[in-house]
């Protein structure tokens, strides 16, 4: 029986080349929570969560002080008892946030040990729907200084030269008026043409549903595929209420934890794409059962970000439409802490073929941007 011998944890740092403004907030940095579930042959099973700026050291106190004991000694393939005895634990503290995160990061790191202990391909191991590849869709359209809707033209069609037939842009950006949105959207729209289907951000942007409609109307006519979190997350009256009066459907819950969460989203008609997250959610044990949830609402599920975990869930579920796809580093900077990239192939991910999730942390990554103040000297911090 493959028992945990030690759970190991380091915060990396990880600063972006310039900061991004989101429609709500400006992010400046990631900071991952990275995890090692190591068994007693020594084989280690990989999860990490993420915060922004300068919150990394709450993920990583939840997996010293909140959770890690609840792991150690334990069987790995006791996958269910041992989410059931973490979310027990940190039942004050935990449910969504910081500590949720912490526990997916474990949980992933215990399928991927157990992946791993077989010898597959997480997505393999999971139960495949599909082998070889899963679609995915070009996300960026960021606001930057000096961008203009040329710029952004560019951007769009280098996505639809690669092979998707999807792509994502933000909107919502404070200080632009709904015509001026309207006119980047078009843009974006006569860029890449009337067959590639056109994703819309709004990350959290509008505060209420009459503010809204003056947008969405004006994006109607660009027949756009999604308007992913036009409201906060916990203001699900108002999802629901734009989803009533839009022909475009909303997507939403990237940020959202729990599956009973997920389940107030499903029951009042709140969204018909879920962006269920597993490294936010509560791994990959949660994500399943919000997806399997949601297949029997006839929602498909659409995952946040992180396509190197992502990539394998999407290839267990059926009801899994796309897997967001950024080609760069600019933003989302994950990509620089592992040593094995996905590989693209006409807007296709292609399936890693090694065991787990297929990719291992870059240790002179780690070197460099491990953050000692949080892990001490040796940057990752060992509990057994």
């Amino acid at each position: 029986m493959p028992k945990i011998a030690s759970v190991e944890v380091c915060v990396a740092r990880v600063p972006l080349d310039k900061p991004i403004n989101f429609s709500t907030r400006q992010v400046t940095a990631r900071e991952y929570c990275l995890v090692r579930v190591r068994a007693e042959d020594g084989t280690a099973g990989l999860g990490y969560c993420y915060a922004v700026n300068k919150a990394g050291r709450l993920l990583f106190d939840a997996v010293v002080d909140g959770l890690s004991h609840k792991v150690i000694g334990q069987d790995s393939h006791r996958v269910e008892g041992i989410w059931q005895d973490m979310y027990q634990e940190t039942l004050l503290l935990g449910r969504v946030g910081g500590v949720m995160r912490a526990l997916s990061a474990i949980d992933i790191a215990i399928w991927d040990l157990n992946a791993r202990l077989a010898g597959l391909p997480l997505y393999r191991y999971l139960g495949a729907a599909v082998l070889d590849r899963v679609p995915s869709y070009g996300s960026g359209g960021y606001y930057w200084p000096g961008k203009g809707d040329k710029e952004l033209g560019d951007e769009l069609r280098a996505f639809v030269d690669a092979g998707h037939r999807a792509v994502k842009i933000k909107v919502g950006a404070r200080g632009r008026t709904p015509a001026q949105e309207a006119a980047r959207l078009r843009a974006a729209r006569e860029a890449i043409g009337p067959d590639i289907e056109l994703m819309l951000d709004a990350n959290n942007a509008w505060p209420d549903l009459p503010t809204a409609l003056q947008y969405i109307r004006r994006f109607e006519p660009m027949d756009p595929y999604w308007i992913e979190e036009p409201f906060l997350p916990d203001d699900i009256d108002n999802h629901a209420a734009l989803a009533r009066a839009t022909p475009i459907p909303v997507a939403t819950g990237e940020i959202e934890a729990g599956r009973w969460r997920f389940k107030e989203l499903l029951e009042k008609r709140a969204a018909a794409i879920l962006q269920t997250d597993a490294t936010v959610c509560g791994g990959i044990t949660e994500w399943r059962r919000i997806t399997a949830m949601a297949s029997c609402f006839g929602v498909a599920t659409s995952p946040h970000a992180w396509h190197d975990v992502h990539v394998h869930l999407a290839a267990s579920a059926p009801s899994v439409s796309y897997v967001e796809f950024m080609p760069d580093d600019h933003v989302v900077n994950f990509r620089r802490l592992i040593d094995t990239q996905l590989v693209l192939e006409k807007g296709d991910l292609l399936l890693p073929k090694g065991p787990g999730l297929g990719f291992d942390f870059d240790p002179e990554a780690i070197a460099r941007y491990g953050a000692k103040d949080v892990g001490g000297e040796g940057i990752w911090r060992v509990l057994r």
